[in-house]
């Protein structure tokens, strides 16, 4: 077979005009048009994946090539949408769904013009004639599902109580939990999984004590009470979360982990990782949200600027080396990491993942639960991957020397591995595996580059004010009197559509390649200090300084600034 690589076919309609535009580089056009090939998906959906072009930029060129009206589905009213013509599987097979019909006629969302099926199908299925408005590939996603929840209107109907009216006498003791659909408490616990997931919730925390049984939300980094059931409740609700969760219900005195997938709509499963934990007045109970369409946001959405977004594209670009994120738990390492694996996951590579436990499920790349018990630690399973032939590694942390010996190895040996840490910056990163008893000049040679990173709220653009405190106070706080000049700087304020005055979140990267000027460093045994004034001279911006950024974009307050990056 030869191994000559076919040369790169020329671009044309769609492509060719967003590179004669500016919108996105010829060559990032044709590598998202072959894996478009590979992967059978649009060249629209793959160029929005793969960061190369924003989705507004691409949505506006389209319409101007092919002469198609052009609609901002955040302007247009859900409600009339026409849930009549709605068919949850066509719109997932086509990326389409019927706007309105109007004179006759069923005018059809679509994000790529150059697939007309679905504008036939609904034809087909109406007996109208169709046409097509163009809208954003990824409010179109959005707006299917907001679609697909409407139609299932019993879904909401089953789990219609109120969190705080549940009484010890409205609940009888079934004989089988799992199967009597009908009790409160089962009603209950549905109708906690899904207010979490409409509130945008990342964890669930079900919390006994002494005299008061609450409930709580992390809602954008930030835990809140909803709900506070009698205390009598409490065993009755987590025995039907652990029956939920397949676990032992009669195992009371050792924490547990299970899983429970959770259908929202014919076309939509919530996966939660569910923990189990004996504190002195029950089990308490910690659920995980796990949205696997968080990975398929794309690169843009993740929070990184211009310039680190293009060196975590260029690292990832790389044959070869070791990509490290580091950051606290709940930092959204394991989102950036998935998201550059969905970039690199096409059909030309082997990429294997050992993790504990695998909490986004990814088609395409095989993913491994460690099992410390079983022997199926992290170095086990990289041993096991590096007999596979493997293009990309990721280990979801590098927890010990053994560990981080073989993933160092493997980046040196022609391997893409990901990992992550828990440091507080970048160039502590690099004296962390020295001191774990990695040679210095394999630290130099095989790390490529490192991602520290925090998730800061968002302010919320309904609500947002002008802050208008004193210059002198804006200098204190590091900024300069010409980052000052002329800037607006906005503050929490609170409405009825967020969460006292932030909705949302969005990440703050100190994105640090190796360089040579930092690999010399390793080398001749400097502290992170020496790394973070080499990095700062090569232009590499520290969390404070990437957090203040987005506060003089008007994404964040100061005082939201200072929590997450505050060590």
């Amino acid at each position: 077979m030869s191994n000559v690589q076919e040369p790169a076919r020329p671009l044309s309609g769609l492509p060719r005009r967003l590179v004669r535009d500016g919108f996105v580089e010829q060559s990032a056009a044709q590598e998202s048009l072959a894996r478009a090939r590979e992967r059978k998906t649009s060249f629209i959906t793959q160029v929005i994946a793969d960061g190369a072009a924003n989705q507004t930029d691409v949505a506006i060129t389209a319409a101007k090539e092919f002469g198609l009206p052009l609609l901002d589905l955040d302007h247009f009213a859900k409600e009339t949408a026409s849930l009549e013509h709605f068919d949850d599987e066509l719109a997932e097979k086509h990326r389409a769904f019927p706007l309105y019909e109007r004179g006759g006629r069923l005018y059809i969302a679509i994000s790529d013009p150059t697939n007309l099926a679905p504008l036939d199908d609904y034809k087909f299925r109406s007996g109208l004639y169709t046409e097509a408005v163009l809208v954003e590939d990824g409010k179109l996603m959005a707006m299917i599902d907001v679609m697909a929840d409407r139609r299932s209107s019993s879904f909401t109907d089953d789990f219609d109580v109120d969190l705080d009216s549940l009484e010890s006498d409205q609940v009888e003791e079934p004989d089988d939990e799992s199967n009597d659909d009908d009790a409160p408490v089962v009603r209950f616990c549905h109708k906690l999984m899904l207010d979490a997931v409409r509130r945008g919730a990342s964890d669930i925390h079900v919390e006994p004590y002494e005299k008061v049984f609450r409930v709580r939300y992390r809602i954008d980094g930030m835990l809140q009470e909803v709900a506070s059931p009698p205390p009598s409740m409490a065993s009755r609700i987590t025995s039907r979360l652990k029956v939920m969760s397949r676990m032992d219900i009669s195992e009371r005195r050792v924490p547990q982990d299970g899983r429970i997938k959770l259908r929202i709509s014919k076309r939509k499963a919530i996966d939660f990782r569910v923990n189990t934990c004996p504190t002195l007045f029950g089990e308490k109970v910690v659920l995980r949200i796990l949205d696997a369409s968080s990975a398929m946001l794309g690169i843009d959405a993740l929070g990184y600027e211009e310039d680190q977004k293009e060196l975590y594209l260029n690292a990832l670009a790389n044959p070869y080396g070791m990509i490290l994120v580091t950051g606290p738990t709940g930092s959204g390492k394991t989102v950036s990491l998935y998201t550059g694996l969905n970039i690199l996951n096409t059909d030309a590579r082997n990429i294997s993942t050992a993790e504990d436990p695998a909490e986004i499920n990814l088609q395409g790349i095989n993913q491994v639960n460690v099992n410390n018990k079983a022997g199926l630690t992290f170095a086990e399973a990289l041993k096991s991957f590096l007999r596979q032939d493997p293009d990309v590694i990721m280990v979801g942390e590098v927890r010990d020397l053994e560990t981080a010996n073989i993933a160092i190895k493997a980046a040196q040996t022609g391997h893409l591995v990901l990992s992550t840490l828990h440091t507080n910056d970048a160039p502590q990163t690099l004296t962390r595996l020295v001191n774990m008893g990695i040679a210095p000049f394999a630290v130099a040679s095989a790390v490529t580059l490192i991602i520290a990173q925090r998730l800061g709220r968002r302010l919320c653009e309904s609500c947002k004010a002008p802050d208008t405190r004193p210059k002198e106070a804006w200098l204190e706080e590091g900024l300069s009197e010409e980052q000052i000049n002329g800037t607006t700087f906005y503050k929490a304020v609170g409405c009825d559509k967020c969460n006292s005055g932030y909705k949302g979140r969005t990440g703050v990267y100190q994105v640090m390649p190796i360089t040579e000027g930092i690999g010399r460093i390793i080398m001749d045994g400097g502290n992170s200090m020496n790394i973070a004034d080499q990095a700062s001279k090569e232009g590499v911006r520290d969390l404070r300084q990437s957090a203040l950024m987005k506060v003089r974009a008007g994404l964040l307050s100061i005082e939201e600034a200072t929590r997450i990056t505050q060590d």
